[in-house]
């Protein structure tokens, strides 16, 4: 059996937007071309970007961040066969897909948040059925309309979905507060874990950083995310429920995990040595974490591992499962634990 690819991606298209409610048509993304080439923006590969989603109004970069080792038709799942064929190849058994244009802040529309979701999930919903033993994937709920969340769940359970998509700040709020409680009850109830993901949905933060930090726009609030959870003892009050915190790799943990111990002794608490473990905590490493480091933290029944496949970021690693098994960082049956046993546990596979 290949290994779980914790971490994948799908590239939205077309095809994505078809399933579009039609009471919600007027909220379709649509796509523009740019023509004057001296002005280009430039993608992480490089490449001057031509084409881009009109989200609610707003511009959204289409290729930006899509990564040349992947082909078009496996990326955007125009072809499933190829996008399997390619797991084969890279010795991966299972991937969990997460979206790529709502990584950052695309609407303040509660209706367009629902219409864009809604048809997200059934495009996904559709992917699922071609492939579903081997193509898992987390569900995009409809903050703004806390009302809507547990149809848009409910329907995501029944048709695949394995994970809450959350990216590290959302509604503007720290996930500690109160607002996110009836989320975290229904993930707990459909034994979907919230899936904290490297990403930003807030406009005020994106745009402070711009395109000129990644770190600052999506990754630090992953880890944010984590300090303020625990800090508030969420997961306490959701024992069942668990979390993953993806794609902000894992070097962060000791560092947190030393601040959190400093505020709880003056409190005068203790910081248990398996906090993550009895929190129902998983965090996505690099194959460039120093993992020797990182393991006494973390536990070696916490870590998952994942590509970022059709990306092109600093996250992504299309041989990472390979890498992971074989450069001799960690004993090869802590290897088999981060590849396969804690992606099991993490998405309830």
């Amino acid at each position: 059996m290949g290994a779980i690819d914790a971490d994948a991606h799908v590239i939205e298209c077309e095809a994505t937007f078809e399933h579009i409610d039609p009471a919600y048509r007027r909220y379709k993304p649509w796509i523009t071309t740019q023509r004057t080439a001296d002005v280009a923006i430039l993608g992480n590969e490089g490449r001057a970007q031509t084409d881009f989603w009109v989200i609610d109004g707003r511009m959204q970069p289409m290729e930006s961040n899509v990564g040349s080792n992947t082909s078009k038709e496996s990326r955007e799942m125009g072809n499933i066969a190829a996008r399997l064929a390619h797991m084969d190849a890279l010795e991966i058994d299972i991937q969990v897909l997460y979206p790529t244009v709502f990584l950052r802040p695309w609407t303040l529309d509660p209706l367009c948040e629902v219409a864009l979701c809604r048809a997200y999930n059934r495009w996904m919903a559709s992917i699922w059925k071609a492939a579903p033993d081997r193509l898992k994937w987390v569900a995009m709920p409809p903050l703004m309309s806390m009302d809507k969340v547990e149809e848009e769940l409910r329907f995501a359970k029944d048709n695949g979905a394995v994970g809450v998509f959350l990216r590290g700040l959302e509604c503007d709020r720290q996930f500690s507060h109160p607002f996110f409680f009836r989320l975290y009850e229904l993930g707990q109830a459909l034994d979907l874990p919230m899936c904290i993901h490297s990403g930003n949905g807030s406009f005020t933060s994106y745009q402070v950083y711009g395109n000129t930090s990644g770190l600052g726009r999506g990754k630090l609030q992953v880890v944010a995310a984590f300090h303020s959870l625990l800090l508030g003892g969420i997961p306490a009050k959701f024992p069942k429920l668990r979390w993953g915190f993806i794609e902000a790799s894992a070097e962060w943990i000791p560092f947190a995990l030393n601040d959190l111990g400093i505020r709880l002794k003056r409190k005068g608490q203790r910081l248990p040595k398996t906090i993550l473990q009895d929190n129902n905590i998983y965090v996505a490493c690099l194959v460039t974490d120093s993992l020797d480091y990182i393991l006494p933290f973390a536990g070696d029944g916490q870590l998952v591992v994942g590509t970022d496949y059709g990306h092109a970021d600093n996250s992504a690693e299309i041989e990472a499962m390979r890498k992971l098994k074989d450069n001799g960082k960690i004993s090869a049956a802590v290897a088999d634990k981060i590849l396969t046993d804690n992606a099991r546990a993490l998405y309830g596979l």
